[in-house]
């Protein structure tokens, strides 16, 4: 496994990069890679991020990416993955970059390690953490490194809310607030403004909540039929998962989102009683102790059986 030292060495002898993002992509790995792709130009590297087909127009994400597209004729020498813990996260189209990576960055426990090269800090809250100390490394880090790497670090961890914040997350903050980047906006657009079709996800969910456990589960549905219904857009169905986390007795939210007919991603977000990791490594996700995710193909009534017999396992009481 790579230091620090050892992967800015590596990656300033390089050229040519193409950085790559994970499916249904969150503010982490896009910002991780755009910061690295701003980065690497700034020390003279061809590099450019590899088109998710998540990233709509609609997306509040994609204004963070698109500058760094690649082309359709960059033919790279290396390839690069940010904040992505195994293959099976690659969307469709860059199915063909397995077993093809050349350095994976990445702050998961549950990391494969599947880069010839790998460098990994699971007690990040994020993984802009460790990129801004790779990059810190590289060279000076620019407003146009710094506003992306805050993006990652901050919806990574709710805006400094979430319990994997720690005292290196708040000061990695600091240093990129200082570049003088406009983190009032970032602050306001992600965690403090929300669209009516949001505010009427949140109510349907609410309703139809139900819980288990003495109140201290919570298994919250998003099909297709209430997305459809509401003209919801990604950026609308973004991090509903920490909603029944806010919930006063709650220690385990399980929000099950509908991606096809019978096939369902499950975000698991919970306290110290439960590891969500452990929850989620059954069905073949993973994660961190707090916050993991897993794909399930299976009508909706066998996904909750099985997910609370999942929580069972491993709760600690």
């Amino acid at each position: 496994m790579l230091t620090v030292r050892k992967t800015a060495a590596l990656l300033k002898s390089w050229n040519n990069i193409l950085i790559l993002t994970h499916i249904r992509p969150d503010g982490d790995t896009v910002g991780c890679a755009a910061a690295l792709c701003a980065g690497l130009r700034a020390i003279g590297r061809t590099a450019y991020l590899y088109p998710n087909p998540s990233l709509t127009d609609a997306n509040i994400l994609t204004p963070y990416f698109a500058p760094y597209a690649a082309p359709d004729d960059f033919a790279p020498d290396k390839i690069v993955s940010v904040d992505i813990a195994t293959e099976n996260l690659f969307p469709d189209n860059m199915q063909c970059f397995k077993g093809r990576v050349d350095l994976a960055i990445d702050h998961h426990p549950s990391f494969e390690a599947f880069g010839r090269q790998n460098i990994v800090r699971p007690g990040a809250a994020a993984c802009g953490e460790l990129l801004y100390d790779i990059l810190a490394e590289m060279g000076h880090v620019t407003t146009e490194i710094a506003l992306p790497l805050y993006v990652a670090i901050s919806t990574d961890c709710g805006c400094f809310a979430y319990a994997n914040t720690t005292a290196h997350t708040h000061a990695v903050a600091a240093a990129l607030m200082r570049t003088g980047i406009d983190y009032k906006s970032v602050n306001k657009a992600f965690f403090r403004t929300k669209t009516r079709v949001r505010m009427r996800l949140e109510a349907e969910l609410l309703k139809s909540a139900e819980y288990y456990d003495k109140g201290r589960i919570v298994f919250m549905t998003v099909p297709l039929s209430l997305v459809e219904s509401l003209s919801a857009t990604e950026n609308d169905t973004e991090e509903l998962s920490s909603l029944g986390g806010q919930i006063e007795g709650v220690d385990c939210a399980i929000t099950a989102r509908e991606l096809s007919p019978d096939e369902w991603k499950l975000s698991v977000r919970t306290g110290k009683r439960v590891n969500a990791t452990k929850v989620c490594q059954l069905f073949g996700g993973g994660g961190h102790a707090a916050a993991a995710g897993c794909t399930i193909k299976a009508p909706l009534e066998d996904v909750r059986r099985y997910v609370l017999s999942g929580v069972a396992q491993v709760a600690e009481d």
